[in-house]
Parts: structure tokens; sequence; C-alpha cells
């Protein structure tokens, strides 16, 4: 898919025009060009509150590769952005508000789906649904996926959901929808995710193993679907994340402070231009953004026709082990970041190049030192067996 952004007032730059081949490219070329200088802003006198334009983050590639490929392939299992304050961790993630792509949701207040008469029947939705899939009628909608945020401050209510009362209606309750189910076929985003409490870390992980979750309020029960991207960041130094949670995040992020000073110069430069008026900065870089929409949904479109060979997945299964990672999840998650990262890049076959660049966003923070030091504690134990039953086995023959 090659695209070209012509040169205009509202781009970043006015070089020539940039010819995009893919998503991969896209984020490699639009990144790097300085903004003009900051005398030349005007400040808005609008108070509404605009997302920074993800084109306009400086460096941190890890962290926008990352990001991007989530969008691409919910298959990835999220991501996880660890760093200090400041590094613009949370501003990159709701940045990705004008990046989020084009998915298929329920037109039923139920939450029926095509998938649910496929696998359960037509017993399996309600009445007026079965209706519909029989006469052919489309049970689903396109619809914009959504960016949903968990605050630190959220109760349990706030997050699977809480009873209703309807005064002056026949049923007098119902169970209102909480952010997990909000969250259905979107990103869920975290901040400050270790600090969450156990009991509201227990229903995330319930949900995004199950898919789906249940709410019991007495005698009201409601079923939700809660199947979301999760992104989370965290601050290392306020505390560490339990290790349930940390496993349910494919992609993991380090966040580092910007290391060449014209890089934290630029930074400063653009804060300072957004902050004077976001409405200019998201039109030099508007471009730029519908591009890497129609790129990110190509990808996705893609995504099903890209394959990963045996011999490149053996590689990769082989890198695992090196390392001892005993979690089934890492080979997952490199493969489909690797099939996601090829997508982007308008190839159907994953590379070995693929594979190595992808493998420290998915591997790090897996191997467990304790799991390590346990089995060869364990060790002896194991072999005291074995010497155990060797005679009763000969005794057998």
């Amino acid at each position: 898919m090659v695209e070209e952004i012509p040169p205009s007032e509202s781009n970043v730059s006015d070089k020539e025009p940039i010819e995009v081949k893919s998503l991969k490219q896209l984020l490699e070329i639009a990144t790097g060009a300085n903004l003009q200088k900051e005398s030349q802003y005007e400040e808005s006198t609008l108070a509404e509150r605009l997302p920074f334009p993800f084109l306009a983050l400086v460096g941190q590639p890890d962290l926008k590769l990352a990001l991007l490929l989530a969008l691409v392939n919910p298959s990835i299992g999220g991501v996880l952005l660890v760093g200090p304050r400041g590094t613009g961790k949370t501003t990159a993630v709701r940045s990705l508000v004008d990046l989020l792509p084009i998915v298929e949701r329920s037109a039923c207040f139920f939450g029926c789906m095509p998938d649910d008469v496929e696998t359960g029947g037509m017993d399996a939705v309600c009445p007026e649904c079965a209706r519909k899939y029989a006469e052919g009628i489309p049970l689903t909608k396109k619809d914009k996926a959504r960016l949903v945020e968990l605050p630190l401050n959220s109760t349990i209510d706030d997050v699977i959901g809480c009873v209703e009362e309807r005064p002056g209606s026949t049923q007098t309750t119902r169970i209102k929808r909480g952010l997990l189910a909000q969250a259905d076929q979107n990103i869920l985003y975290i901040d400050e995710v270790n600090l969450l409490s156990r009991e509201i870390i227990d229903s995330i992980l319930d949900a995004a193993a199950q898919g789906s979750f249940t709410v019991r309020r007495g005698p009201v029960t409601a079923t939700f679907r809660s199947r979301f991207s999760l992104i989370g960041s965290m601050n290392p130094e306020e505390g560490i994340l339990r290790p349930q949670i940390m496993d349910r995040f494919g992609l993991r992020v380090l966040v580092r402070g910007l290391a060449q000073p014209s890089d934290r110069l630029e930074v400063y430069r653009r804060v300072i231009s957004y902050q004077k008026n976001p409405h200019t900065m998201i039109t030099r870089f508007e471009r730029e953004t519908g591009l890497a929409c129609r790129e990110i949904q190509f990808a996705r479109d893609m995504l099903p026709k890209v394959t990963i060979s045996d011999a490149i997945a053996r590689e990769g299964i082989r890198l695992v082990q090196r390392l001892g990672i005993d979690s089934v999840r890492a080979e997952i998650t490199l493969f489909e970041a690797s099939r996601a990262y090829a997508a982007a890049d308008g190839r159907v076959d994953v590379k070995k190049d693929d594979i190595l660049r992808i493998a420290p966003l998915a591997l790090r923070l897996r191997k467990s030192d304790f799991i390590t030091k346990y089995f060869e504690n364990q060790q002896s134990e194991e072999e005291m067996i074995a010497r155990k039953i060797a005679p009763l086995k000969a005794r057998k023959k």
C-alpha cells in the first residue's frame, strides 16, 4: 500500500512528498522531523481536552512499535510500559485515540454476535437476533474502537458493575455495566497498574482469561462480554506488579528517558507548542495521523494472511528455551507480534529478522528466578524418588 504525504502548511516540514509503503516505514519517517520555531504558533483560547498526536512523540521507538502492534493484532495480549515518571507513557497511550481501528460491534442490547449462533445455535442469542440471523440481517455494526481508562480510585462496583435502581419500572433493579463491560472490543488502559487493589486485579484477570464475566448482586445476575486489549503503565519505584497480572501482558517495554540533548529539546518545543495551541499541533500531524489510521486498518486486514514457517518458529522456540522461560505465552506473544510486525511492513511471511526485532519486547520480564531456584532445590528430591522407583521397575521386568 503506497501513499504520499504532499507538502503543505499543515505538515511537519516543507520537505518533498513522503512515499510511504507501510505502517513500519511511516513510523520511521513521520516522527523524525523538527517543528518550526515556537513563535509561529498562536495561543488557543479553547479549553477542551485534545490528545497529543501519536506521531509527534519524539524517540521511544520500542514504545511506539509495541502500541501499534497491539492495535494491529489484539492476540498479542496487550502492552506493559515500565519506566520512571515523566517519560511519556500515559501521553503515548492516550494519543492512540486518533489511531484506533474499526471493529464489529453487536447491534443488540444483549450483545448477541454471529459467533454465538455458530457455536451455540439459535438458542445462544435473543429471539430478535435469532430472527435477524435467519433472515440474513446483520447482527453487528461497524464502529471505531475506544480507549477506556480505569482510574486508580475505581471501586469494584465501578469495574464490574452495580445494581441500578429504576423507579417506576416493573423491573425495579438491573445490573449497570461497569468499565470491564465498556472495554469490550476496546483498549483498556490502566495507569499505575501496580497500585491496583487485589480485588480489582482478580476481576480483570478473570475477564481477560474468559472474555466475559458474570455479576451477581442478590437475586440479580448479568453476564457481560469483555474482550479487550490490555495496556498498563507503571513506575517500578512505586511497587512491583503481581506475577498473575504481569503474565497477562504480551509485550513489555522499558521506557527510559531520552539520552540525546537534541531529542529532549525537541520534546520541550513540542510540548510548549501543544500547550499554546493543541489544534495547531494536531493539524500539523493530521495527514500523517490519517495515513497511519489507514495503514493500521490495512495491516489488520492483511494479518490473517501472514504465516510463520516451521523453520522460523523453531528459531524463536530455541531462543525462548535458551533464556530459560517456562511460560508458553512467550512463544504465543513472540509469534503473534512478529506476524503483526510483518503485516505492518506489508508482508505475508514472517522472517527471522522479525523474530529478532520483537524478541526483546516479547521475552523480557518473563524469566522467574524464584521458579528456577525452586526447581533447583527440588532436584534432590526428584533424584531420590527416581532411585527408589528404579528397583521396582527392574523387578517388574
